[in-house]
């Protein structure tokens, strides 16, 4: 059997990180949207790609296990890239956090179950995680080792995020945090797990973004970065194919910022923070 890649997100990141990496192998493609998965496989498929799919909803613990059972059933995990996510835009505080935050950790420790020697795993998380002010030390050992199924109990999650800005920022700094954690348990499979937080993306997603409330903040982004410019994912799948890849066999429990120095230019005081915009 070939060996498999999982990616759930069938958006754009996601579906070009599937054609870097997928072709030769079993890509096992998953979204909570049947019809973005059914578009994306058969784009794949056309292009002569080996396609399984599968529905999902990282928020809920079956269905992320029956992805697993899946993945497993179709030949070894190879690599599991998890490029779903909920922008500040899309939901309320807790249906981000439940997706963006609790839907990644579980991702992380139910394929932490399977992943095979060799593998890698990677989530696709947002710049955002470098916005947010500095948390406690305690508050970061919460957010790195506490086990997905209590996350959303902890007492700063419910009592200090008041809004979905908020509650994206906090979930994205979640992931860097996770990652560091589950590279220890994935090192003991020897496999890695990283993150890439990209800044603004062309992709359907972003183009919600510019065209809802919260657009011009994008757009101040854009204009206040170096690079002045969106990046297209193929980019993205770019950084994504070394992570994954055996040159990056030191690299573990890392976060790749790929922003266009948007962070940077906030650093610099050239740019507000959402926080500060809000304010």
């Amino acid at each position: 059997m070939n060996p498999v890649i999982v990616i759930i997100g069938a958006g754009g990141i996601g579906v070009a990180i599937a054609r870097r990496q997928g072709f030769g192998k079993t890509i096992l493609l998953a979204d909570f949207s049947e019809t973005v998965l059914s578009a994306a496989a058969d784009e794949l498929r056309t292009a002569s790609y080996s396609v399984e799919t599968q529905i999902v909803d990282v928020s809920s613990r079956p269905s992320v296990e029956a992805l697993v059972q899946k993945a497993d059933s179709l030949g070894s995990v190879l690599q599991v890239v998890n490029a779903a996510g909920l922008s500040p835009n899309m939901a309320p505080p807790e249906r981000v956090l439940a997706v963006d935050l609790y839907g990644s950790a579980l991702v992380f420790e139910a394929f932490g179950e399977v992943i095979a020697a060799g593998g890698a795993g990677l989530i696709i998380s947002s710049m955002a995680g470098h916005m947010l002010p500095p948390l406690t030390s305690e508050q970061n050992q919460a957010l790195a080792f506490t086990p997905a199924d209590e996350l959303l109990d902890l007492s700063f999650l419910r009592d200090a995020v008041p809004d979905s800005m908020v509650a994206y920022m906090m979930a994205k700094r979640a992931n860097h945090l996770r990652v560091q954690a589950e590279a220890i348990r994935w090192g003991e499979r020897g496999a890695r797990v990283n993150s890439i937080s990209p800044g603004i993306v062309a992709t359907p997603l972003a183009q919600h973004e510019l065209n809802s409330p919260i657009g011009d903040g994008y757009r101040a982004m854009i204009a206040a970065s170096p690079a002045k410019r969106m990046a297209p994912p193929e980019e993205i799948a770019v950084a994504a194919a070394y992570l994954l890849g055996p040159d990056a066999g030191f690299v573990t429990g890392s976060d790749l910022l790929i922003d266009g120095g948007v962070i940077a230019a906030m650093f610099a005081d050239r740019l507000q923070t959402p926080g500060q915009q809000a304010a």
